[in-house]
């Protein structure tokens, strides 16, 4: 695979990876702006953009989008996320064109048709609503709002229902050309795709951008905290958070290890011991998520709530646990799944795509697979520790749930139990 970068006067990056074996291609644009990227009274308002996107331009209406790209047996969606908002398409190579084309239409050109705009709004209202009636999706939404309160991270990607009703076309052209830099784009594709091509054609498509210089998003602080949220539902949703790391911090990988040893697989060590040894839960996991300015490590466990005042101390007990007993052959075995994955992304040319193009954003340049999997291999059992000392040792936790009231560890027994493992090691 040849990948290659070229960056247009305007400041838009092109980066490609050629996949000659492949007769599709994914293609997409990322722009840095996610929902950390919004005030407080634009809550919500980077999703709704995402969404009007599709809904009409001036030379094509919201039907015609669709058509042409189903009309070659394409596909098209969109996704926003905390930090990055992408649209994206999968094509047969000799379409690759329509894609651009279609792609730098609905980001110049679209035209926010107020009667859409309302129409889509309310599509939106139904999109919250299904999200609230999903109980693991309202544990991540009050996890991040506790561990990050009163600030964007913290606030929910889709908005809230007052917020989004009183969104206006003005409100979306403000965002977007204050947001939506030249800039602030990478342009990514991957598969039977021609690096020179695309670059050629790009430089004609993409002449309207906004060249505003992209503005820093918000720094984040984390407090932690506890919320639980009562609902009448078969099993409680519980989560355990801890501050964790950046991108650029020297601990990413090892702690991403760390999360795999604890929980990202069924012999991991909180799978072993809370499901099949002690059949607690049908559900738990590891996790840690990353961002520039901080992250977040957790463990989300699904349980009856009969369940929940023997689950978490079995949880604390095992990150305590952790701090101090990690094995050569769990670093070894985490090391194996990471990599895995890294490779198993790069078979699929829409993965790769978006894999590239995440790390021009975040890193300013593509970090080829030796490199990545070197970083992985580097990794000490020692760090692995460290970092789990770091992580659980360090500062206040976060704690929510979402569920029928249930007996469970309150947030200052966690500290209680953590502090004496600090003391301890």
């Amino acid at each position: 695979m040849t990948t290659r970068v070229t960056r247009l006067d305007n400041g838009m990056t092109i980066v490609t990876d050629n996949m000659p074996h492949l007769k599709t291609a994914a293609l997409g644009v990322w722009v840095g702006a996610g929902s950390q990227s919004e005030k407080a009274s634009e809550n919500g308002l980077t999703h709704l953009l995402e969404h009007m996107a599709f809904k009409g331009t001036k030379k094509r209406s919201a039907l015609q989008i669709a058509e042409e790209v189903e009309a070659v047996g394409g596909e098209m969606n969109a996704s926003t996320s905390v930090e990055h908002t992408n649209y994206y398409l999968r094509l047969m190579a000799e379409d690759v064109p329509l894609g651009l084309d279609i792609l730098a239409d609905i980001l110049q050109e679209s035209i926010f048709d107020p009667d859409e705009l309302e129409r889509e709004k309310h599509v939106i209202l139904q999109e919250i609503g299904a999200a609230e009636d999903t109980p693991e999706d309202v544990a991540f939404d009050l996890l991040l709002e506790t561990a990050w309160p009163d600030q964007s991270i913290g606030r929910p990607i889709l908005g809230t229902p007052q917020r989004v009703k009183g969104f206006e076309p003005k409100d979306i052209r403000n965002y977007m050309d204050r947001r939506y830099s030249a800039q602030g784009m990478v342009l990514s594709a991957s598969g039977a795709v021609s690096h020179d091509e695309i670059v050629s054609k790009a430089q004609q498509l993409f002449t309207k951008l906004s060249q505003t210089k992209p503005t820093a998003v918000p720094e984040i602080t984390y407090h932690g905290g506890s919320k639980f949220l009562e609902k009448d539902l078969q099993e409680v949703q519980v989560i355990l958070g801890f501050e964790g790391i950046s991108y650029a911090d020297q601990d990413y990988y090892a702690v991403q290890i760390l999360a795999s040893i604890l929980g990202g697989g069924m012999s991991s060590r909180l799978f072993q011991k809370v499901r099949e040894q002690r059949g607690l839960c049908y559900s738990i996991y590891a996790f840690h998520w990353a961002f520039t300015g901080g992250g977040l490590f957790a463990i989300h466990a699904a349980t009856g709530p009969q369940d929940t005042e023997e689950l978490m101390p079995v949880i604390v007990d095992e990150l305590v646990n952790v701090t101090r007993t990690i094995t050569n052959a769990e670093v070894q075995r985490a090391k194996a799944q990471i990599k895995a994955s890294l490779l198993i992304a790069l078979e699929s040319p829409a993965a790769r795509a978006g894999q590239i193009a995440r790390q021009l954003m975040i890193y300013d340049r593509v970090v080829c697979v030796d490199e990545l999997t070197q970083r992985v291999d580097a990794v000490s059992l020692e760090q692995v520790q460290k970092v789990a000392q770091r992580v659980f040792l360090s500062k206040k936790p976060t704690m929510v749930s979402v569920g029928p009231k249930s007996p469970m560890l309150s947030l200052s027994q966690v500290e209680s139990r953590i502090k004496e493992a600090r003391i301890l090691s």
